[in-house]
């Protein structure tokens, strides 16, 4: 970047070979071809060699590695060849995967886009950020995220929020003012707004000094490496893995040392309880809850609910509460002009006539191009020829653009020698800077009378459904206005605006009440309006359940925490109160979603566990979020809250069959190794018999789910996992005894008879169980996906394929037949009982 701030505008326009009507389309082409895309930061999926690599990262990866080298020095050569085929398989299908859940979380971003105003072809036009070259002429108001470095040409009370640059977190102060001293620190380059960085409040006009790579933000592109808070999700993983890692290092060490003390070989004992260590770890848990969130994703999308962080599609599932705004939301989010009257009631053209003076932006209102729904509708209803002739005899001279804490804009225009300043607003904000008020044509004194008036037309204006906008006025002979000239204004009356009901509304609601969700509106209009706004639209609540904003000001945080319990309806709130509701009710132990697409939605949505915003939001609340709704639509929220809780409960059916079947394997393996005089599994036929029954379990990801199931939130619950894993680790050792005890005490079968048998039986076992873990319902009412019967069945074959055959690479041998009887009365008797005990363990679970 050339030392741009030194120099006054106009000779950075001439270096940058542009002006300030900006640049031509054809330019602007030329432009893009030899700077390319303004991108920097963005997280491509990883190469394909690094994901491959990658794979060897694994821990049981290296422990398969381990053992195949110990294999190697045993002499056992057979065996080192099938653990390296089996780590590659495993590898190569892991890889394969993981590359494609990748690359499908990124192709689902490309729906997200960031808009900017850009002066092309001397008209302001939106266009996608992306596309910004050097020498636009670019502008950025509140809530916008800038899109490039800019050098400013022009500024109106400029905040710049750059913490993400420098980590100050208070919003530094922008001007136009051509620089002098000579400096490189941002935090001291006044007159230059740097891409990444966010506007606080006010508004600005500048020119693209760099864009991408070559942009402050771009050279120091480490700063986007930044962690991100951990999940409930991931929390409650790492709980899990913890206490997994735990039973396996305590079974594994009392399986080595008991194979020891009975005097076995004690390199091949190790060897053996490497692979037992393996074979009993969900290893495939990673790749699978990868697969299934961004399968999760992919139907999310298909519901215009597009996922920014894969992660957040479990969170986004285990909502139970939902806090939102009525805008938009409840709302069509489509303003319409109903009327506009003084203080007498009369209908006034020039209330209009302030109204559209008084609307953000001159150069959207020339250019048609109007961000802003209530000054949209505002120039929409405007039919009088004589009105806009009226408005042309008026120059804008300078202005303060609205937040969140005035609530009200203002701006000061000149019509021949008078010069105006005109508040517009929340009527509350503009009676507190108006001492007067115009009366048929007078300006009166406000008195205690006056204001009663005003407030009881208000409350019938809001009781009406309306949305009421306040117009003040007064002279002001200056060619600049401040925020400290809003006073001593003449209240001169209302615009009213009507912003009507979804229709599909009453039915999403009923939606999520069905799913378990808790619904809370948090929103910055009267308390009537939102009441109004929530009753129409089927929500229910009682007048304990409303409150406005001013009322949770000073409250104890007992009594706060209270409230935002009992509370569903918020009004007059602020963004502090928004982000102090969340934080409450996080605190609680809820999963909270918030909804939001405003600049004063941003600290909200960063506190809640899943932030959601709109497409059609502004930058700050986009980049704020896990979740971006292409529709703001509470029926695609509903349906997206669908889709995460069937994708958590396709995660949970592959965790429950791996370590229910895998620790009743481990059980068995410790109890026989008591009284058996060989090692009950090669590790190869352990590593093999782990890769065989894990392939069907991927299909989990295409899996249908109970309609029962989604409609609760549903939490990870450790104690659960632990109680059913035990249970039904117990049950699927018993039924491996039913096999084993016979074998050798009765039968007296041959070692390797007693492996393939045994690698039969737990193979079958697993596959077969799958069909009741993945369903509370007796299996036959609860149909599963066509891959997952149909992997189920082709691992099968595979199973009875390698005994039939006789593999002798795995040393297995053909059964006789009395074997296959014991196995199928095995496998049949353990899959009904399964069947009864499952009823048995969910009937005792849901009494508790």
């Amino acid at each position: 970047m050339e030392k741009l701030w030194n120099l006054n505008g106009d000779r950075v326009l001439e270096l940058l070979q542009t002006s300030d009507d900006g640049l031509s389309t054809e330019e602007a082409i030329k432009r893009f071809e030899k700077y390319g895309d303004n991108i920097i930061g963005e997280k491509k999926p990883p190469s394909a060699i690094k994901i491959f690599f990658n794979q060897f990262k694994s821990w049981l990866i290296l422990i398969l590695l381990s053992a195949s080298i110990l294999s190697f020095y045993l002499g056992e050569h057979i065996d080192a060849l099938v653990i390296i085929f089996l780590v590659l398989l495993s590898v190569t299908f892991g890889f394969l995967q993981e590359y494609k859940a990748n690359k499908t979380i990124f192709d689902l971003k490309k729906f997200i886009t960031n808009k900017c105003r850009v002066l092309r072809d001397h008209r302001w036009v939106l266009i996608d950020s992306r596309t910004v070259v050097p020498g636009d002429i670019v502008e950025v108001r509140i809530g916008d995220k800038i899109p490039a470095d800019i050098r400013i040409l022009s500024a109106d009370s400029l905040l710049i929020d750059e913490s993400i640059l420098t980590g100050e977190s208070l919003p530094v102060n922008k001007t136009d003012s051509t620089l002098t001293e000579v400096s490189e620190n941002p935090s001291k380059l006044k007159n230059i707004v740097f891409m990444g960085s966010t506007v606080s409040s006010g508004k600005a006009t500048g020119v693209v000094i760099a864009t991408g790579n070559k942009t402050f933000f771009g050279k120091t592109a480490q700063i986007l490496e930044k962690s991100e808070p951990e999940t409930d999700f991931q929390q409650q993983i790492k709980a899990f893995s913890a206490f997994l890692f735990k039973v396996i290092i305590i079974m594994t060490v009392f399986i080595f040392i008991s194979n020891s003390l009975l005097k076995k070989e004690i390199l091949e004992s190790f060897l053996f309880a490497l692979a037992l260590a393996v074979g009993i770890t969900p290893e495939m848990l990673p790749a699978i809850i990868t697969v299934t969130l961004s399968q999760g994703a992919i139907k999310m999308a298909k519901r215009k609910v597009i996922v920014k962080r894969l992660i957040s599609v479990e969170d986004f599932g285990n909502i139970d509460t939902l806090c939102m705004d009525k805008t938009g939301t409840l709302t069509e989010g489509k303003f319409s002009l109903d009327n506009y009257q003084d203080l007498e009631g009369k209908k006034s053209e020039e209330i209009i006539l302030f109204g559209l003076l008084c609307t953000r932006g001159l150069g959207e209102r020339l250019q048609g191009v109007i961000s802003d729904p209530i000054d949209r509708a505002i120039w929409q209803s405007v039919q009088s020829h004589r009105l806009k002739a009226k408005l042309a005899t008026y120059k804008f001279i300078d202005g303060n653009e609205f937040d969140y804490e005035r609530r009200r804009m203002s701006v000061l225009v000149k019509s021949g020698a008078e010069s105006s300043l005109i508040s517009k607003g929340a009527p509350e904000s503009i009676l507190s800077i108006s001492t007067h008020a115009n009366i048929n044509g007078k300006n009166v004194r406000l008195t205690p009378e006056i204001n009663k008036r005003i407030e009881q037309d208000l409350n019938k204006m809001e009781k009406d459904g309306f949305r009421v906008i306040a117009i003040s006025k007064k002279d002001l002979a200056s060619r600049t206005s401040s925020k400290n000239d809003e006073k001593d204004m003449v209240f001169m009356g209302y615009l009213l605006f009507s912003d009507p009901v979804k229709i599909s509304v009453k039915e999403a609601i009923e939606r999520f009440t069905n799913l378990g969700v808790s619904l809370k509106v948090l929103s910055g209009d009267s308390l009537i309006i939102t009441k109004n706004i929530a009753f129409e639209a089927g929500l229910n609540f009682k007048n304990n359940e409303m409150i406005s904003g001013d009322e949770l000001e000073g409250m104890s945080q007992e009594k706060f925490s209270e409230t935002v319990r009992r509370v569903k309806i918020f009004a007059r709130v602020t963004p502090e109160h928004k982000y102090k509701i969340i934080k409450s009710l996080n605190y609680e132990g809820h999963i909270v979603g918030f909804l939001g697409d405003g600049v004063n939605d941003a600290p909200a949505l960063r506190e809640a566990d899943v932030g959601i915003s709109v497409d059609s939001g502004v930058d700050i609340a986009k980049d704020a979020s896990d979740i971006i709704l292409l529709k703001k639509d509470l029926k695609v929220l509903s349906e997206g809250i669908e889709a995460g809780r069937k994708t958590f409960g396709n995660i949970m059916k592959y965790i429950l069959n791996t370590i229910s079947a895998n620790y009743g394997n481990m059980f068995t393996v410790a109890l026989s190794s008591l009284f058996l005089k060989f090692i009950p599994l090669l590790p190869s036929q352990i590593l093999l018999n782990n890769f065989i029954s894990d392939v069907p379990l991927f299909a989990v990801a295409t899996d249908n789910v109970d309609p029962d199931f989604v409609k609760k939130p549903k939490r990870w619950n450790i104690s659960f996992i632990k109680n059913f894993m035990v249970s039904y680790g117990f049950v699927s050792s018993a039924f491996d005894l039913v096999l084993i005890l016979p074998m050798i005490f009765f039968f007296n079968v041959s070692v390797d008879v007693f492996r393939t048998a045994w690698f039969v039986e737990s193979s079958l076992s697993e596959m077969l169980v799958t069909f009741t873990i993945r369903t509370k319902l007796p299996f036959y009412k609860s149909r599963p996906s066509k891959w997952l019967i149909g992997l189920s069945m082709g691992s099968a074959a595979i199973v009875l394929a390698l005994s039939f055959l006789e593999v002798n690479i795995f040393k297995f041998v053909r059964l006789p037949m009395y074997v296959w009887g014991l196995i199928i009365v095995d496998l049949v008797s353990y899959f009904i009982v399964t069947e009864i005990f499952k009823k048995k363990f969910f009937t005792k679970l849901e009494e508790k």
